[in-house]
């Protein structure tokens, strides 16, 4: 029952009858494929031998539970033109299983997973994507009397996550438990699947996430302050959108430079106490009257009620002459020591994790945040160290961007559009822009071609 159109490594896989089995592919390689056709193989053997087989499919979300039936399970039994019958099945909440029922009592469903759901599964088992799932400890601890009984199955099968997850321990252990099967993507290849590895590599831009999605490597997330999984929990297609700003007060953090590595300003609007970044600018080899222009063209499309601005070295001018525009009660000057890096850094980790923060979906930018590693210094302090190789042309520089409008989102953030003097005083702060009566945020340019 195996259609002829499956890679070699794909076929030891399916070929390979273990109790326990874990698989660990490359990136879009057909994990998911391969085994939803093992189950389907599984439940036609047992009707033909007159034995119901039920399969349940945990997969990271309802999304994906629905796509490994539709383009999965749905698929074979179609090839092998095999009637079932499709439904979904609330299971309370916002859960849903998404079923096939055949004749004779078998069943294949794909739900969400989650510990609670899976204490009550007495069934073959497939965890797909298992690395992502949430609590996968828990999911695990719940399962394993299940699968435990002689009769059942269970197969697992992701794409690595790092090291803090159940599937990193499955796929390390030397234990005999577990049947392993490992495709990277340059087995793949040479097993004729059809990729360009070098196009994928170059799209990939980032030295870390190509290792671990696409060459089957655990990167340690242990020493990235930010995990990909927190990350990626932030990361908005409605971020970095200048277009949608709405008009709500907002935080700015600009971390410095003049060669080399980027200028990066990052804006920050306060929608009901989410913080979206509305704008990102990244600025390279800019002289610094140019970049003041652009921070100019910040605080005037925003009602920006306070802009820290990286004040070490080369900022301690810029600093000065930015508080001398735009007003001291608006700038503050933060200087980088390592105590202030890491209370700026914990800052916004504690923000993503609380899921306060949104911010666009781009591959530099991700790699700019999970470039920063925590090392233990010489004296056994804490600091915080970036990796240049982990993103080209930058040095962690959006992430102290990013960090620092979180740190200028810390302060009271008063709603200027209420205060009928508003326009006035920033003229006065401003010295040489006009003042208007409608808030901060909407100074025009007199002189200096700000």
């Amino acid at each position: 029952m195996i259609p002829p159109v499956l890679y070699p490594y794909q076929l030891r896989y399916l070929r390979d009858p273990a109790k326990f089995k874990a698989a660990m592919f490359a990136r879009q390689t057909g994990k998911t494929f391969t085994t939803t056709l093992e189950i389907v193989n599984h439940v036609l053997e047992g009707m033909a031998a007159g034995k119901p087989a039920r399969w349940t499919i945990m997969s990271i979300s309802k999304a994906r539970a629905l796509d490994a039936m539709d383009n999965g399970v749905k698929l074979h039994l179609q090839a092998y033109k095999t009637a079932f019958k499709a439904v979904e099945v609330d299971l309370g909440g916002d859960d849903l299983a998404f079923e096939v029922r055949l004749p004779g009592g078998s069943r294949i469903r794909a739900i969400a997973a989650n510990a609670t759901t899976a204490r009550g599964m007495t069934e073959n088992l497939f965890l797909d994507e298992f690395a992502f799932h949430k609590d996968s400890r828990a999911i695990w601890t719940a399962l394993l009397p299940v699968v435990s009984r002689p009769e059942l199955m269970l197969r697992i099968a992701s794409t690595p996550n790092g090291k803090n997850n159940k599937f990193y321990k499955i796929m390390a252990d030397n234990d005999g438990l577990f049947s392993r099967h490992t495709t990277d993507i340059y087995q793949a290849v040479a097993d004729g699947m059809p990729r360009d590895i070098e196009m994928l590599r170059k799209a990939m831009k980032d030295p870390a996430a190509w290792a671990q999605e696409f060459e089957c490597r655990f990167v340690d997330g242990g020493a990235a302050w930010l995990s990909f999984d927190i990350i990626g929990a932030c990361e908005s297609a409605s971020a970095g959108n200048p277009a949608l700003y709405a008009g709500q007060p907002c935080a700015v953090g600009m971390d410095i430079a003049r060669r080399g590595d980027l200028t990066v300003i990052t804006v920050l609007e306060n929608i009901f106490g989410l913080w979206i970044a509305r704008e990102i600018i990244e600025l390279q080899n800019v002289k610094f009257s140019d970049q003041m222009a652009e921070l100019a063209r910040v605080m005037r499309q925003y009602r920006v009620v306070c802009a820290a601005i990286d004040q070490t070295g080369m900022g301690e001018k810029f600093v000065e002459d930015a508080k001398d525009l735009f007003g001291k009660e608006r700038v503050a000057g933060i200087l980088f020591t390592g105590p202030a890096k890491l209370n700026m850094a914990t800052a916004l980790k504690e923000a993503m994790e609380d899921r306060k923060l949104l911010i666009p979906v781009s591959v530099e930018l991700r790699g700019d945040l999970h470039s920063v590693k925590r090392v233990q210094g010489a004296s056994g302090a804490p600091r915080l160290v970036a990796d240049r190789s982990e993103v080209e042309g930058s040095h962690a520089d959006r992430f102290w961007s990013l960090a620092l409008a979180v740190l200028a989102s810390a302060g009271e953030v008063v709603d200027f559009s209420l205060c009928a003097s508003a326009g006035t005083t920033a003229g006065a702060a401003l010295n040489d822009y006009e003042s208007t009566d409608r808030g901060w945020g909407t100074v025009t340019r007199v002189a200096n071609g700000y």
